[in-house]
């Protein structure tokens, strides 16, 4: 079996219950060295084989699964945060499923729910207001202090516009803000 696993917002103690017992029983780890916190390694078994996927190709990281797998080894597929936002499993589950290799998904903390823990604020993800035909993205109760506005995976050229649409959505000039790049790897740019 293939579990794959979110690994949370990036600090050991955020990763799920099941996702540590399933760390504590794996044979084989294939992590994301790239954006995975490497202490969460210690919840491995001792003995477990552990790779690191940032140096990998996608068939690289295939190959340990199938290998694995055929040698009726446990996998865990360690991806950040939940692996069901924004992860890059679709391609992992559409090979497993070709082979016929079975997989099962454990979800994770995602990084913006760290991130808002973090700074103790509400989350007001941006959302469509039908009968206005625009956006209204709780702008309202950023400015009084009430929460935070969400942005994930947007494209850069969005985040220029931040500071003057919580303006109209009165903000006034001088209330506090913040933003966090990368909360998946606790580098926090406030």
């Amino acid at each position: 079996m293939v579990h794959i696993v979110g690994a949370g917002p990036g600090s050991p103690d955020l990763i799920t219950v099941r996702g540590q017992r399933l760390l504590g029983e794996a044979d084989v780890i294939i992590y994301a060295g790239s954006l995975v916190n490497p202490e969460l390694l210690a919840f491995a078994r001792k003995g477990a084989a552990v790779y690191d996927s940032a140096g990998m190709t996608l068939e690289e990281v295939m190959a340990v699964v199938e290998q694995s797998y055929q040698a009726g080894l446990a996998v865990v597929r360690l991806h950040t945060g939940d692996p069901c936002l924004y992860g890059a499993i679709r391609e992992q589950m559409d090979w497993m499923d070709r082979q016929g290799i079975p997989y099962d998904i454990c979800p994770g903390v995602s990084s913006f729910c760290g991130a808002a823990s973090a700074l103790g604020m509400g989350i007001y993800p941006s959302r469509r207001d039908p009968e206005r035909g625009n956006h209204q993205d709780g702008w309202k109760d950023i400015g009084s202090g009430k929460g935070i506005h969400t942005q994930l995976c947007g494209p850069w050229g969005f985040y220029g516009h931040i500071p003057e649409r919580g303006y109209a959505g009165g903000i006034v000039t001088g209330t506090d803000g913040g933003g966090i790049q990368a909360g998946y790897a606790c580098s926090h740019c406030l």
